[in-house]
C-alpha cells in the first residue's frame, strides 16, 4: 500500500506561545525555529505578526534562521494583519500567511458583527490579498467544529478560488469527539470538491482531552497537514501533542497508510529545549515525553521488562533520544532490586538479597523516595 504525506505544521511560537505567561523573545524563537526545523516539521507558524512588536521581530528573527521549513504568521482577515506578516516574513526561503476568519453563527455575529455573505466576501478578498504578497495561504475557518457545513463549504470554495493554498478546519475549542471531528471534515469535502485542489489541515484542542484523537480522525478523513504543538502547550488546555501525533501516526503508520518526515530522535530534545524556554514543565505522566512515560515501578512489569522489553513497551525510547528507567518503589519486585543493586556495585544473593529486600520494601511502604546509598548506609550503621 501507498504510504501518504502527512504534513507537520508546528505551532507551538504561536499558539503554544498564546499559554499564559509564556513570552518568548525574537532569539529565542530563532532558537525553537532551528530546533523544530532539525526535528523535521514542514511548516513552523513563527508567532502572529500584529499582535505586538516583540512578536514582528520574533516571525522575522525565525523566517531569518530557518532554511528548509515553510515559516508562517498568523493574520486575521485584515489588510493591516496581512502586510504586517507579510513584511515579518519578507527574508523567509518559503513564506506562509495563516489567515483566520471565523465562520460559526456565534463568531459571524457576536465577534465579527458580520452577515454570511459578508464572510463569504471578505474569505475572497483577503486570501487574494495575501497570495500577492507571500509564496503561500492557508485559510482557516476559525471555530469549524461549530458552524454550519453547508456554509463553511461555500466558504472553503470560495477561498479556494482566490488562491488558498491550505484550508484549515479547526476544532478551535476542542468541543468535538473523534467521530464527529471525521464526520464534519468528510461532509465539507463532500459539498466543496475545491479542496480536492488543496491540502485540508486539521488543528484540535484539547479541552476535553480529546486533540490528539481527533487529530487522528481527521488523518483518516483526509487531512493531509496536521497541527500540533511540542509538549501540547497552547490556549486553555493546550493543541494536539506533536510528540503523541506524530508517534501514533509513526506506529500506526502501515494501517493508515500514512508517514511524516519528522525525526523521532529528535523529539525529545526538542521538548526539552521547549520546556526550558517557555518554563511550562512538562507533567511526569505526559505520554511520550513525560518522565514517567518509560518508567516501570510495578514488579511484574519490571521482570518483564528485564527479559524483554516489548512485553511492557512498543515503542523504543532510545529511538525518542530518551531512556527507559525501572524506578525502585514499593511496588518493586525482587527482580529489579537485585538488578539494580547489582547495577550500583552491590551485588547480593541469597540470604543476603532477602534481608535487603525485606529491608527496602520496608522503607518503600513509608511513602517517600528510598535510595540504595541510604538502605546501606543503614545497614552499615545496623
Amino acid at each position: 500500500m501507498s504510504s501518504r504525506k502527512i504534513a507537520v505544521f508546528d505551532t507551538t511560537l504561536r499558539d503554544g506561545e498564546q499559554s499564559p505567561g509564556i513570552a518568548l523573545q525574537p532569539h529565542e524563537k530563532a532558537e525553537l525555529g532551528r530546533r523544530l526545523e532539525r526535528l523535521g516539521v514542514d511548516v513552523i507558524e513563527a508567532g502572529f505578526a500584529a499582535s505586538s512588536p516583540g512578536d514582528y521581530e520574533g516571525v522575522r528573527a525565525v523566517a531569518r534562521e530557518v532554511r528548509t521549513a515553510v515559516v508562517a504568521s498568523m493574520c486575521r482577515a485584515r489588510r493591516d494583519d496581512v502586510d504586517a506578516a507579510a513584511d515579518a516574513l519578507a527574508e523567509a526561503r518559503r513564506s506562509r500567511l495563516h489567515v483566520v476568519l471565523g465562520t460559526s453563527a456565534i463568531h459571524m455575529e457576536r465577534k465579527l458583527g458580520l452577515a454570511p455573505d459578508e464572510v463569504l466576501a471578505q474569505a475572497a478578498w483577503v486570501v487574494a490579498y495575501a497570495k500577492a504578497r507571500v509564496d503561500e495561504v492557508e485559510f482557516c475557518c476559525e471555530d469549524a467544529t461549530r458552524s454550519d457545513p453547508e456554509f463553511v463549504a461555500r466558504v472553503c470554495a470560495a477561498a479556494v478560488r482566490a488562491g488558498a493554498d491550505v484550508v484549515n478546519l479547526p476544532d478551535t475549542v476542542g468541543v468535538a469527539l473523534p467521530d464527529q471531528y471525521a464526520a464534519f471534515l468528510r461532509a465539507v469535502r463532500a459539498r466543496c470538491p475545491e479542496l480536492e485542489r488543496v491540502a485540508l489541515s486539521a488543528h484540535c484542542h484539547d479541552d476535553l482531552g480529546l486533540a490528539a484523537a481527533n487529530t487522528l480522525a481527521a488523518v483518516r478523513a483526509g487531512a493531509s497537514q496536521v497541527e500540533v504543538t511540542m509538549n501540547g502547550i497552547g490556549e486553555r488546555a493546550g493543541n494536539a501533542s506533536l510528540e503523541e501525533v506524530v508517534m501514533a501516526l509513526r506506529v500506526h503508520g502501515r494501517e493508515l497508510g500514512v508517514h511524516t518526515d519528522v525525526d523521532p530522535r529528535e523529539i525529545g530534545e526538542a521538548s526539552r529545549l521547549v520546556a526550558r524556554l517557555t518554563r511550562y514543565a512538562v507533567p511526569r505522566n505526559k505520554a511520550i515525553v513525560g518522565a514517567n512515560a518509560f518508567a516501570h515501578e510495578s514488579g511484574i512489569h519490571q521482570d518483564g521488562l528485564l527479559k524483554d522489553a516489548s512485553t511492557y513497551q512498543f515503542m523504543d525510547p532510545a529511538e525518542l533520544g530518551l531512556e527507559m528507567t525501572l524506578p525502585l518503589g514499593k511496588h518493586s519486585g525482587r527482580h529489579a532490586f537485585a538488578r539494580a543493586c547489582a547495577d550500583a556495585g552491590r551485588p547480593l544473593e541469597g540470604a543476603e538479597l532477602v534481608a535487603a529486600f525485606t529491608r527496602f520494601k520496608s522503607l518503600a511502604d513509608t511513602g517517600r523516595a528510598v535510595t540504595l546509598a541510604e538502605l546501606f548506609t543503614k545497614e552499615v550503621a545496623a
